[in-house]
């Protein structure tokens, strides 16, 4: 199977707990009436063998790893520490150098004593934090709060433990305690005001996003609150236990879905990604999530649900899929019972998501009836004919901006979408293309690529959009564990956009974004502005199903495997492991100095080189160090940067910041000198550039017969007007243009005025 990919786990405020295992929860076996343990046993021996066989550089399964895998799945299973006793990590203790041993025995004992000690803590801690909300809290107490999980120990009783659920419970309840108030005190305010001055701020707020309909509900809610007395302290208090009750009462409904086989799937996960990061097992049901990831499309009714309780709630109509165009399914519906085509109707309430997810799910051209319970209490049977339904959001998007007379093309790409079952079915390099030419028919003189936040994805698009951009040539080098190299080539002579080129990226952008930018870089072919350095993933996955080694199981599907098998290198020679892609123009960012790159993982792949591939740098663009020059001596003299830098450093200092008073009074005082800071880094968010952004002509037709488009397009637009990135980045198209063009501009703006 030669499916290449890349594929990056990222969370904005990352933990190397959560780094390392951020798949690991989420990648389920599907559900069985009766757990199997032969099936359990069978599944590691299989993934370890598949791993030992095909990884780039397999660990050895030894103490070291052994210590390694008890750290992270104990983790996983209680990363704030408010489940287990020290008495059981104790217990747990002398299996933290044994697991090795277990892996190549196929012996459960470590798993199998875990589990069952955890689901007997987790039926315990449900009354901790009831019996914590069952009466006001002394909030006048001078007491505090550690949130240092990380080097929190565990608790050494039971009292310990109900005393640590009693602290966090607390802060929870204090937190949105000091907000009700705040919102009792502006009620209180308004009060003073007449209703035209309250409709006069609430215009002046609203500002473009002001609707007629936006501005009858405000006046709507304003007669409700005309009589409304306000709140008491006691009745708040009240409400807020209420409110973290009901809360953490979801939260646990949520884990009573999970059965053994989610949880041995964490601790499979803790194995695998002891080899590397990017290691990991997919379940059924994670791998058809991966891969409506990877293509952007699935088959269903094109509905977004999520559990409330225990009833299912359609959250979102997927915009061009049947149920969006069959205009009866609403969000705020409550799916009761799900029938297939004359079936009989199952009833789906106290059923998990996921095995909802499965019955409405199914094959373009079948028929799927729902029994929903609308907003306003009547119960609807509604029938649907399922459809392929298309992402939008996977998909790659363009707008256009103008300045100086000049016209630029901005191409925004979440990720390398592909479906590798159809060929004939759109890519990220097919509709990049398509977004060049419908660009170039719009007349722009130069193209911003932004890759901000994209993760990756597939190899094949990548060397297909870096063509696009460049004469035939090397995109990137691949050496796989044998030490065999391989260049993937451009062989395609026709350069589709030879302008002025600007590629987008940040510590967020990885993998398949850094094979992008380092070839235009390496090619010199366009200025690379964004993050210090992007994220710092150089290695190849390759998906393996696991089910083509055992022939003929009983044991239902046993999902697929994910695991590193090369490492891919720059034209240049140099890896992007670790080091990233840095950028040409580095501008600040909020995010510069907090850990959260592929260098700050624990069991990371080493950096190295290799020779450099042929290639010749582009040679078209004279004024391409100019440009940079401009664009540094631009950001050193920008006052809104350099607030963005001193921010980016005071939220490094916040998050070393882990103890929270617990006092009404003293918490209130240091969230108020909190607020008198952030005062300080407003302007961050009120900023805005001078900047209009439209759509394409052919998205302007389709945006007429389609609100939900319109919406989602106007908010990327409003978006892009407050993004200092993206300005600057027009600002260097513009230093990139030729003297030809820019005289070739001057004259046509001399004769628009001589005409005028």
């Amino acid at each position: 199977m030669n499916k290449i990919f890349q594929f990056m786990k990222r969370n904005y405020k990352i933990l190397v707990l959560v780094t390392v295992l951020a798949l690991a929860l989420w990648s389920f076996i599907p559900k069985e009436k009766q757990s199997d343990p032969e099936k359990d046993k069978m599944l590691i021996e299989l993934l370890t063998f598949v791993i030992e066989k095909g990884h780039y550089n397999p660990a050895k399964i030894d103490d070291t790893f052994s210590k390694g895998v008890y750290k992270d799945y104990l983790n996983a299973l209680d990363p704030s520490k408010r489940f287990f006793l020290q008495s059981d990590i104790d217990e747990f203790a002398k299996y933290e150098t044994q697991i090795d041993d277990e892996i190549i025995n196929k012996d459960l004992t470590f798993f199998d004593l875990t589990y069952s000690r955890l689901m007997k803590r987790m039926d315990e801690t449900k009354e901790y934090y009831k019996w914590a909300l069952e009466k006001p809290f002394d909030y006048k107490k001078m007491e505090s709060i550690n949130t240092d999980y990380e080097k929190l120990p565990f608790a050494k009783s039971v009292n310990d433990l109900k005393e640590r659920w009693r602290l966090q419970v607390k802060l929870s309840t204090l937190s949105s305690l000091v907000e009700k108030q705040k919102l009792e005190e502006d009620l209180i305010k308004d009060k003073n005001k007449t209703t035209e001055e309250k409709l006069k701020e609430f215009r002046e707020n609203q500002g473009e996003n002001l609707t007629p309909e936006a501005e009858k509900k405000f006046l709507s809610d304003l007669e409700k609150k005309k009589n409304q007395a306000p709140k008491t302290f006691e009745q708040l208090e009240k409400e807020t236990r209420e409110s973290t009750l009901n809360s953490l009462n979801d939260n646990f409904s949520f884990i009573k879905d999970l059965d053994r086989e989610d949880w041995f799937s964490i601790y499979v996960n803790a194995i695998a990604s002891r080899f590397d990061p990017h290691t990991s097992y997919f379940g059924p049901s994670e791998k058809e999530k991966f891969d409506v990831s990877m293509s952007g499309k699935l088959e269903g009714i094109g509905a977004r649900l999520q559990k409330k309780n225990d009833f299912t709630e359609i959250t979102e109509l997927i915009s061009g899929g049947p149920a969006w165009r069959g205009k009866q399914l609403e969000s705020g519906d409550i799916v009761l019972k799900v029938a297939q085509a004359d079936g009989e109707p199952v009833d789906v309430v106290g059923m998990r998501l996921d095995d909802v997810v499965k019955k409405i799910k199914g094959p373009k051209g079948t028929q799927v009836r729902l029994t929903v319970k609308k907003t306003d209490g009547t119960i609807k049977v509604i029938s649907i004919i399922r459809d392929e339904v298309e992402i939008e959001e996977t998909y790659v998007k363009s707008s256009v901006v103008e300045k100086d007379g000049f016209k630029y093309g901005i191409i925004y790409l979440p990720k390398f979408y592909i479906d590798f079952e159809d060929q004939n079915s759109r890519d990220a390099g097919k509709d990049v293309a398509i977004e060049v030419e419908r660009l170039k028919e719009e007349g722009v003189q130069g193209i911003v690529m932004d890759v901000r936040d994209n993760g990756g994805g597939s190899l094949k698009t990548v060397v297909d959009i870096a063509g696009l951009f460049i004469d035939q040539g090397p995109i990137v080098q691949i050496k796989s564990a044998a030490g065999k190299k391989e260049v993937l080539y451009d062989r395609d002579a026709k350069v589709q956009w030879d302008g002025p080129l600007v590629v987008m990226i940040n510590e967020f952008s990885a993998s398949a974004s850094e094979i992008l930018a380092a070839a235009i870089q390496d090619y010199k072919r366009g200025v690379i502005i964004g993050s210090k350095q992007s994220y710092g993933k150089g290695t190849v996955q390759n998906v393996i199903d696991l089910n083509q080694f055992v022939r003929g199981s009983t044991y239902g599907d046993l999902g697929a495997l994910k695991t590193t098998t090369q490492k891919f290198y720059r034209i240049n020679g140099g890896s992007t492991q670790l080091e990233g892609v840095k950028s040409d123009v580095a501008i600040p960012d909020r995010y510069a100095y907090l850990k959260m790159g592929e260098k700050d993982i624990d069991n990371a792949m080493p950096w190295d080189k290799i020779d450099a591939a042929d290639y010749k740098v582009w040679d078209k663009q004279n004024n391409f160090d100019l440009a940079i020059s401009k664009s540094k001596e631009r950001m050193s003299n920008n006052a809104q940067l350099n607030l963005i830098d001193d921010n980016a450093k005071w939220l490094d200092e916040r998050n070393k910041e882990n103890i929270y008073s617990l006092n009404i009074d003293k918490f209130k005082a240091e969230q108020k000198a909190l607020d008198e800071k952030n005062k300080k880094y407003k302007p961050i968010v009120d900023y805005k550039n001078a900047f209009q952004f439209n759509s394409l002509p052919y998205e302007v037709a389709q945006m007429k017969a389609d609100p939900v488009l319109k919406e989602k397009r106007e908010r990327w637009h409003e978006s892009l007007s407050k993004d200092i990135y993206i300005e600057e980045a027009i600002h260097i198209l513009n230093d990139l243009q030729s003297e030809n063009n820019k005289g070739l501009t001057t004259k046509v703006k001399k004769e628009k005025m001589v005409k005028s």
